[in-house]
């Protein structure tokens, strides 16, 4: 049984189409990361499986339960989003004791989380006195208290140092370990690369990617970057390597060879084989991240151009306005 599957799932916010007809499956056991840029639904998202949310169309299940009846599933899941407030005052452990006694919970769960997120010798300490990568941790360890099959964390690493972002990834590979389904929301496929079995990637509320992680690696490109010392030679060193089976192109005066930084030896032996002397070689493949970028948007920047444009055509369609001129009807 899938620990998530949706079909059709639609949430609308006037104009705004937040999660576009989304098709999700989460198979069970293990770390799925939830990737897409600030603004993709990953939010909204989490929001409608949790019954948070009711969506405009669609359907889904968690552990076989459908969403629109949430409470038939709450206590087999534990939730982190955004961060909890607990009270800065109290150690982590009197915190976790609140918690546990309004859940109806015997304080053993409260050791075992604390011993599970990593907080032992410290969870007698005011919240107050933790750094933001404890605070987190305390965040999960509430989360577990239920005792989830399912763990849905919404940037857990979001503000955390690159220490805290390494502690956190180690965290996720040992709930992962447990038996646990785990999905992990993040605008940055690179701090979960580490601890995903798979990865769903989101743009703009649409699927772009879902499967295991080797999967996409597949979809990594590499090229080796040359440039002859003089210009005039660029033309025939192209044809020199096409005739030895590699695809060249050619982009600002430089030469791009589809091939990885295995064969830029060999390139480098066929120019010079050919009498032309090289002024640039580099080789490059590209990461994960690269990849990433290049499937959801470079920028935060670029992300919130093409959601004001996707605004300003789903305004020129509705009803009441008024094509020829521009003008909003007067009811409109």
């Amino acid at each position: 049984m899938d620990a998530i599957a949706t079909k059709g799932l639609t949430k609308r916010f006037g104009d705004l189409l937040a999660v576009d007809n989304l098709d999700l499956r989460v198979p069970a056991g293990g770390v799925v990361g939830f990737v897409g840029p600030n603004g993709s639904g990953k939010s909204t998202t989490i929001r409608m499986l949790l019954g948070l949310l009711s969506p405009t169309s669609g359907a889904g299940e968690v552990l076989g339960s459908s969403i629109a009846r949430p409470e038939r599933y709450a206590n087999r899941v534990g939730a982190l989003i955004e961060s909890p407030s607990f009270v800065p005052s109290l150690s982590a452990r009197a915190n976790l004791r609140s918690l546990a006694a309004l859940r109806g919970l015997r304080d053993a769960r409260v050791d075992a989380v604390v011993e599970t997120v990593g907080l032992f010798g410290r969870d007698r300490d005011p919240v107050a006195t933790y750094s933001l990568g404890m605070k987190q941790r305390l965040a999960i360890a509430a989360a577990l208290l239920p005792d989830p099959e399912l763990l849905i964390l919404d940037e857990p690493t979001n503000g955390l140092d690159p220490a805290g972002i390494v502690e956190m990834r180690s965290l996720l590979i040992d709930l992962g370990s447990q038996g646990r389904t785990l999905m992990v929301s993040s605008h940055l496929l690179s701090e979960i690369e580490a601890a995903c079995t798979r990865v769903i990637v989101i743009g703009f509320g649409e699927m772009l990617f879902s499967g295991p992680l080797s999967e996409l690696t597949t979809r990594t490109s590499a090229h080796v970057r040359l440039a002859p010392e003089l210009d005039r030679d660029a033309a025939r060193l192209a044809e020199i390597l096409h005739v030895h089976g590699y695809k060249v192109h050619r982009t600002n005066g430089d030469l791009l060879v589809d091939a990885g930084a295995a064969a830029a030896a060999e390139v480098n032996r066929i120019a010079a084989q050919g009498g032309i002397t090289l002024r640039m070689l580099s080789a490059h493949e590209e990461t994960l991240e690269e990849v990433f970028l290049r499937m959801t948007g470079a920028t935060d920047g670029d992300n919130a151009h093409i959601r004001s444009d996707q605004r300003g055509r789903r305004r020129r369609r509705l009803p009441g306005r008024r094509s020829s001129t521009g003008k909003e009807a007067a009811h409109a």
